[in-house]
This record gives C-alpha cells, sequence and structure tokens, in this order.
C-alpha cells in the first residue's frame, strides 16, 4: 500500500513562521500516536480489560503525513512514532517510510519510534532502512516472571530478540524503565548493567497518575532523587550537558561508561523548558501531558485543508499551558486524569 500524500498540504507547503507559545517556548518536537492498541496491557498504562478505539475514528497514513507535513513546515525537527505499541498498527511501515521523506529536506532532522519492543525483530531492519537512527525500548524487568507479571502477557524472550535485531541494524537504543517501589526497584543497578554491557542507555522513569490502572500508585511512587541518592553513593555519575529533545537529564556512569538518563514528571517537572506537543490516533493535539487541553487537527484537516490546520496550530500554541501539576499521595490517589498513557502515547 502506497501513501499518496494530499498535494495542497504535503507537497505545496509555503514557508512559515516558527511555533511558539505564549511562553516563549518553541515547539519543535512532535509525539504521534499512530494508535492506541497495544499487545501488553503494562499495570502503570492500561487496565487489564481496556476498550480500544474504533478504527474509523483512528487518523488514516495520508492524514498523518499531511499533520506532519504541516508541522515540520513551521519548524518541528524531531517526530517520534508512539502508541500504545506503534509495530502492531497494521502496514506500519508505509507510514515510516513516508515520513522518512521529511528527513531529506531542511526541515526534519530525526524521525525516531517508542515500542515495547515485540515486534521488533520483524521490523529492525525496515526501521534503519527508512530513515530511523534510534529508538527507545520500554522494558522494565529483567527477569521472565515479572515480566509476564507487569505487561500482564507477552514473552521477554521477544523484546530480547528484538533488541538483538535492533543492535544488528545499527539502531541506538535506549532503554526506558519505570521505576516502581517494590516491583524492580531491586532491579535498576542490574538493568543499568546490563544496558550499558550492550552500548544502549537507560532511563529511570517516574510513574505518573494518568487513567485507573492495575496498581497502587502511592504505594509504587518511586521519587528518582531517592534512586540517584542510592545511586550516587556506589557510582560516580557525571554530569551531562546531553539532551535528546526530551524531558531527560542525563549523566555518565563512570564504572560502566555507559549513559544515565532520569525523567522526573513528579518530583521536578521540566515544563519550563518543554518543547513538545502530542497528537492522539484520532488527532486530537495535547500540548502538555498532565493536561485536558487539545485541539482537534483531524477535523480542522477535514474540513479546512491546509489553512484551518495552519489557524489549529496558531490555536494549540495559546492553549499551550505553561506546566502540569501532578500530585500523588494518600489526600489525592485517583488518577490526574482519566485519559490512560496509552491515549497519548506518554
Amino acid at each position: 500500500m502506497m501513501i499518496q500524500p494530499l498535494p495542497a498540504i504535503a507537497d505545496a507547503l509555503p514557508a512559515a513562521r516558527p511555533l511558539v507559545d505564549r511562553y516563549g517556548r518553541h515547539i519543535s518536537y512532535l509525539r504521534i500516536s499512530v494508535t492506541d492498541r497495544c499487545d501488553y496491557r503494562c499495570v502503570y498504562c492500561m487496565a487489564e480489560d481496556m476498550t480500544f478505539l474504533p478504527k474509523r475514528d483512528i487518523l488514516t497514513f495520508e492524514e498523518i503525513d499531511s499533520i506532519t507535513a504541516a508541522f515540520v513546515a513551521r519548524g518541528v525537527s524531531k517526530l517520534r512514532l508512539t502508541g500504545g505499541e506503534p509495530l502492531v498498527r497494521r502496514d506500519i511501515m508505509e507510514l515510516v517510510k513516508t515520513l522518512g521523506r521529511h528527513l531529506r529536506g531542511n526541515g526534519l532532522q530525526e524521525l525516531t519510534m517508542t515500542t515495547n519492543g515485540s515486534q521488533l525483530r520483524k521490523y529492525a531492519g525496515a526501521l534503519a532502512d527508512a530513515g530511523v537512527r534510534r529508538l527507545n525500548v520500554s522494558l522494565d524487568t529483567l527477569d521472565p516472571d515479572r515480566f509476564k507479571a507487569i505487561t500482564r502477557r507477552g514473552r521477554i524472550e521477544d523484546v530480547f530478540a528484538g533488541i538483538d535485531a535492533a543492535l544488528e541494524a545499527k539502531l541506538a537504543i535506549k532503554i526506558n524503565m519505570v521505576a516502581m517501589r517494590g516491583t524492580n526497584d531491586d532491579e535498576i543497578e542490574t538493568m543499568m548493567a546490563w544496558a550499558h554491557g550492550k552500548g544502549m542507555g537507560l532511563t529511570l522513569i517516574e510513574g505518573m497518575p494518568l487513567g485507573e490502572v492495575g496498581i497502587d500508585r502511592v504505594d509504587s511512587y518511586l521519587p528518582l532523587r531517592e534512586l540517584h541518592d542510592q545511586l550516587s553513593r556506589r557510582y560516580t555519575l557525571e554530569k551531562l550537558d546531553q539532551r535528546t529533545g526530551g524531558p531527560a537529564r542525563y549523566v555518565r556512569v563512570a564504572e560502566t561508561g555507559g549513559v544515565l538518563g532520569f525523567i522526573t514528571p513528579m518530583s521536578h517537572n521540566f515544563c519550563e523548558s518543554c518543547n513538545r506537543v502530542r497528537l492522539t490516533a484520532t488527532g486530537q493535539l495535547f500540548m502538555c501531558l498532565g493536561q485536558d487541553d487539545q485541539v482537534n487537527l483531524r477535523d480542522a484537516l477535514r474540513d479546512g485543508g491546509h489553512d484551518e490546520l495552519d489557524a489549529a496550530l496558531d490555536r494549540a500554541m495559546l492553549l499551550k499551558p505553561k506546566g502540569h501539576d501532578f500530585v500523588i499521595d494518600r489526600a489525592r490517589p485517583q488518577p490526574a486524569l482519566g485519559r490512560h498513557m496509552s491515549v497519548t502515547g506518554g
């Protein structure tokens, strides 16, 4: 299946002004959830019995490409495909190849993907051929039984095989690990040694209160400052200025030679430097992961073409909030937002 971009939007975009919000932040990073579906049901991300969107409500590949082109024309230089699990969407490589053409111009500088790794063995080579150079692989444990408990299904052997295939395809990999007290906090050093030993980075992430899920978020919440202090007593952590376009702060671990990242939406938010917006699989643009303000780009595109889409991006910049205020404690144990992480792709 070949994707035919809408010519009036995707291939004939006029030079446009950059996307700048009310606080002077330049938006250069677009995350696109290509599907809300996933072959796992991770306890911190989804309910066990999820109701997924009807396929008729999902953006077509042509629409995703046209919206991407509009963002690139206005200065977005980094694009990340997410889900759910992006590699479970039918014919996903046709979309990746089509979006990869933006890398050949003067706009898009990087096309990346976040995946759970379950399908990576099948697609690693094709992703590299399409222009993808880096992947984030979500993996919270190295123990097969614990993996099944966290994901509620799946085989960790498939993820290991996918990672090996991606490394063979010369893709740079960063492992994303949600740190959960009482679940995998005893594996942090083991995961770091394994990842760094294979030439991969490791980024630790605090759990976020999005959607009703399968764990007690108060009990499982682990502030990463606590982990940082714990690790610094055993390892030499050298602060790095390295940035990859996202919210992580990085250190180099002298003893392993590898890079360790910390994403702290709870204990120390990173909103002052936020350069990101998120497009859902139905075409809703969320300006903040921790807020519900949204702009319907699907309707703008379908009803008014490029002009209305461009105007919708202007509206989005006026709506982008200064930041989020996540709280996890016994006084407020309910989710901060009703939508699950899989809706906006993290």
